[in-house]
């Protein structure tokens, strides 16, 4: 019989990234200042990012070396395993052949630490003292407090309110590792006051965290500023995932037929689907590639493609995207990963170019494909990869519709072992399902900047 897992040493690990900007058919629309709408230049972010990560953002180098201090930290749990989910086939009695990229193997248990640990050593080569960042879920503040503690620095991190509360061992992981960590919105900064202010009993969003970070880190000389997902050099430093899976196909003797990924702000999924984007347009392959989102929070199937600002208060430069409107507040979903406004740029132009796909799931039947595989593979997901899973799933019964085998690929970007509060409330019957509210957005998409074409 064929293996279950497929390896690489560590020689055999990616030792660059891939930017994806030199192959696409069009270039990305510039960012723009929030105050003059004209396009930003590197002194405009120096305040926000240390000028490497600045000069990565407008890259347009098709591979960027990734520093030996980072591989270094990367070789404690990369190359990560791809796995045949052969159990979960044999459950679904479909033909289609389905692979996983596991990404939970890192100390945090997710994706984030591929960029973590690049941006805060690049923050560390400029003489940073200190980071603020947000976090949706908990599982990027976990990676930026982990790469700080390894480079010595400070770590300040506004946790979604949501979450902070439904996840409080996320909190506890951080704090082991140093962190401090602030349920936001908070009283810390004005853009925090500002929103208790309308609502005190705002439950929080990815955009008003992101708000909180920004001030702090603009508003001291010994900060800066760090994002998880959207930006550009973030996007490009997962990439590795991809890189790994394509090498580890090779070992299957496979090629996906499906490429698919969760997507909140875009991270995970990019890292994954991008170099298979790159292998789409150089070299002809026919893959699609299906981005799967919450259906509380649908930026790419439901929202408008146009310029906002990544955060809720108004404070980041203009981004195209697909965007619900920066004071789109989404519900509270235990996908706290996915509850973002806006979708990344890149992913976003991806779509209107029509080189991916994407899809809506609400959170039920996201957790009830989790569980499924769960008992299959033996893995519990965390609530955002198992939006993947039930694309995954859906694929592969469509697949057993048609009695045709294909091939699926999928990135199961973390795993659920702080999530479990999440999970009982799927067994108990008590997990609600929030769909999209288009009042809501509406209302939201009314406040988007006026930006002269």
């Amino acid at each position: 019989m064929e293996p279950t897992k497929y390896l690489l040493s560590e020689a055999e690990m990616p030792r660059q990234w891939y930017n994806i900007i030199p192959d696409l058919p069009v270039p990305p629309p510039p960012v723009l200042h929030p105050a003059t709408g004209q396009p930003i230049g590197p002194a405009d972010l120096a305040p926000l990012f240390p000028l490497a990560l600045i000069q990565q953002e407008v890259s347009q180098e098709r591979f960027v070396p990734i520093p030996e201090e980072v591989l270094a930290v990367y070789r404690l749990w990369r190359p990560t395993p791809l796995y045949r989910a052969r159990r979960l086939e044999a459950a679904l009695q479909t033909p289609a052949r389905i692979f996983y990229k596991y990404e939970g193997v890192s100390p945090p248990g997710s994706h984030k630490p591929n960029t973590a640990v690049a941006q805060v050593y690049y923050n560390q080569q400029e003489g940073v003292r200190r980071i603020a960042t947000e976090t949706g879920a908990g599982q990027w503040g976990s990676a930026l407090a982990f790469a700080c503690r390894l480079f010595g620095l400070e770590a300040k991190v506004y946790m979604v309110k949501a979450s902070y509360f439904q996840k409080p061992y996320r909190r506890s992981l951080m704090e082991v590792w140093g962190a401090s960590v602030t349920p936001s919105p908070s009283n810390e900064t004005n853009a925090g006051r500002q929103v208790l202010a309308q609502d005190p009993d705002s439950p929080g969003s990815l955009g008003i965290a992101i708000s909180e970070a920004v001030e702090d880190a603009a508003s001291r000389e010994d900060t800066r500023y760090s994002l998880g997902s959207v930006l550009n050099h973030v996007l490009m430093h997962q990439t590795i995932i991809g890189e790994e899976a394509l090498k580890q196909l090779e070992l299957a003797d496979a090629y996906p037929d499906v490429v698919v990924g969760c997507v909140g702000g875009g991270s995970n999924f990019a890292g994954l689907a991008f170099p298979f984007v790159r292998e789409k347009l150089r070299a002809g392959k026919p893959t699609r590639i299906l981005a799967v989102e919450p259906a509380a929070a649908p930026s790419l199937t439901r929202g408008v493609y146009t310029y906002d600002f990544g955060d809720t208060v108004g404070m980041t430069p203009l981004v195209k995207m697909h965007t619900l409107g920066h004071t789109f507040i989404p519900a509270p979903i235990h996908a706290g990963g996915l509850r973002y406004h806006g979708m990344a740029p890149l992913v976003s132009l991806l779509y209107e170019l029509g080189l991916i796909e994407a899809r809506a799931y609400t959170q039920n039947p996201c957790f009830e494909a989790a569980v499924q595989f769960a008992r299959a593979e033996g893995i519990v997901p965390a609530p955002e990869s198992s939006h993947a899973i039930r694309a995954v799933i859906d694929e592969a019964l469509a697949a057993r519709e048609r009695g045709e085998a294909c091939t699926i690929l999928f990135n199961l970007s973390g795993h659920g072992h702080f999530d479990l509060a999440a999970y009982d409330a799927y067994l108990a019957g008590k997990l609600e399902d929030f769909d999209y509210p288009p009042e809501r957005v509406q209302e939201a998409l009314a406040t988007l900047p006026k930006v002269t074409a």
